[in-house]
């Protein structure tokens, strides 16, 4: 019966790529290839966005969140998050995009070089290159997941490596081939499909719940949204922390990544960018809520039985994939899985080849390429941006095992040590005038060096709320660290502190922030 599933995930894997190659045509020129010379729909670009954003991690990790959560935590805090996510994209649609989409550049770090300088644009380009590597290694290991379980199913023993190289070459081919349009495209279309496969996996479970099931779920917490009750310091979903750190973190992701801000830039005009990224907060808020009631529905399946302990799962976060594999039937399953490997496939590597070729590459070079040279090199930097993606990944499959959080949550604390200082830089250049480059780096160093010792070295007490409760020491075993939806914030507030009192020693403004700054929307495309 696996044998169909298998069959599914083949065409899926070989099918895909070959569409997105179709869908690209031929990339004629550097430009082409990085932002699609402008031809995309804002609807695509949105339903892109949403792919690349949460996709693999959204669909195997956002269920295990709300079927672990505590009774007192509740089951589904985590859309808190979703709220912020949307009034930090608002504030992005108004403030950064129309300055990247009017001044035509080609990467989110190039609006850093107009107002500062290379050099700033260089060390922004390096930060977004490391931190999207880490990320994306994350979703390719979590990618994962699911085949080896269907390989398993079937008596085939793969391992991750394998299965991450596999995935990793099927990436590559269409976002070598196809440039951003067909990773645009082919997000929309993954995107859907594995929303298909959700409400597929909804129905059946409806079916094998026992009655009343709801209700038991209810009163066990499970449905509660807002958390007006954990420590705002410490409680990753509490309301403030939820709301105020998802904002600030959206803020960062959608205005200051590379790997977004491109399919942004994608789009047809300032309007058009501008309703794909506040539409895809709505979007991801529903989304997650499909995923957390399916986490919810599992709990109920399961009896709220433990992963790893009682159901004898390798980790936490094959729960849903194993629900997949051996309680869908044949055809389903693989259907399903396959609307999960399109996650994979949602390409980062076109972002990161962009910002290596513009940000870095013509920096070290000392002139800007032609047309035709950015998109040799663009094809270049793709494979090998996708080599070292794939060693990542296995890097991460071989030392997961012990990591007590749930996928999704271990990617956004990646994020912590470098998005602040990003999305500070960004900051800091339109609100302080008098900041030169010198002023904008060494806020920006700064900035990633303390986030590194708040995140592995500031700690609270379990039983205070207060302040008072602060610690600093590596690890003590009646200690908590510092909410991971602050982390942004709080380096948005060092960047913009270190680099405002720099900025001091100026008497005048910086020559190059009027022109970065006042950079109007070009017209809307006809």
């Amino acid at each position: 019966m696996r044998a169909l599933d298998l069959a599914i995930i083949a065409v899926f894997l070989v099918g895909m790529p070959l569409l997105g190659i179709w869908i690209g045509g031929r990339q004629k020129s550097g430009n082409d290839y990085f932002v699609g010379e402008g031809k995309i729909s804002w609807w695509v670009a949105c339903l892109s966005v949403v792919s690349a954003e949460t996709s693999t991690l959204t669909v195997l990790s956002v269920p295990t969140v709300s079927y672990l959560a505590a009774p007192e935590a509740g089951g589904m805090t985590y859309l808190s998050l979703a709220i912020g996510y949307i009034l930090g994209r608002i504030v992005v649609a108004f403030v950064l995009l129309p300055r990247y989409v009017a001044g035509n550049l080609v990467t989110a770090y190039a609006f850093l070089g107009k107002r500062f300088g290379g050099g700033l644009q260089g060390t922004a380009s390096v930060t977004f290159l490391f931190t999207r590597l880490l990320a994306d290694g994350i979703r390719l290991f979590a990618t994962a997941i699911p085949i080896k379980l269907v390989l398993a199913a079937y008596g085939l023993n793969a391992s991750y490596w394998a299965i991450v190289i596999a995935l990793g070459v099927a990436m590559v081919i269409y976002s070598f081939f196809g440039g951003v349009r067909a990773v645009v495209w082919v997000d929309a279309i993954q995107m859907l499909w594995y929303v298909l496969g959700a409400a597929a996996v909804i129905w059946v479970l409806s079916d094998k719940l026992p009655d009343g099931w709801f209700g038991a779920a209810f009163d066990a917490g499970k449905f509660q949204i807002l958390d007006f009750s954990s420590n705002p310091l410490t409680g990753q979903y509490a309301v403030l922390t939820a709301v105020i750190g998802g904002a600030v973190l959206s803020m960062a992701s959608h205005g200051s990544d590379q790997l977004i801000v491109q399919r942004l830039q994608a789009t047809n005009d300032v309007r058009a960018s501008q309703k794909a990224l506040i539409g895809s907060g709505v979007v991801v808020f529903v989304q997650f809520a499909i995923f957390l009631f399916i986490g919810v529905m599992l709990w109920s399946f399961y009896n709220g039985l433990d992963p790893v302990k009682q159901l004898g799962l390798t980790n936490k976060d094959e729960l849903f994939g194993a629900f997949i594999v051996n309680e869908l039937p044949s055809g389903l399953s693989g259907f399903v899985i396959a609307g999960i490997l399109a996650a994979a496939l949602s390409s980062s590597l076109g972002a990161l080849a962009s910002s290596t070729v513009t940000d870095v590459y013509e920096r070290v070079i000392g002139r800007q390429l032609s047309d035709q040279d950015r998109l040799k090199q663009g094809r270049i930097w793709t494979v090998i941006w996708a080599v070292v993606l794939i060693v990542c990944a296995g890097l991460f499959a071989s030392f997961n095992r012990t990591a007590s959080d749930p996928i999704v949550v271990q990617a956004l604390g990646i994020t912590g040590y470098t998005y602040g200082a990003l999305l500070g830089a960004f900051l800091l250049g339109l609100l302080v005038r008098r900041a030169r480059q010198a002023d904008a780096i060494i806020a920006f160093v700064v900035t990633v060096v303390g986030m590194a010792f708040i995140i592995l070295g500031l700690k609270f007490s379990k039983t205070d709320s207060s302040l008072l409760g602060v610690d600093f020491a590596k690890a003590a075993g009646d200690k908590v660290t510092l909410a991971w939806p602050w982390y942004t914030l709080l380096g948005v507030a060092i960047t913009l502190i270190v680099g405002g009192l720099l900025a001091l020693r100026h008497r005048d403004p910086d020559p190059k922030a009027q022109e970065a700054v006042a950079a109007k929307p070009r017209h809307e495309a006809a």
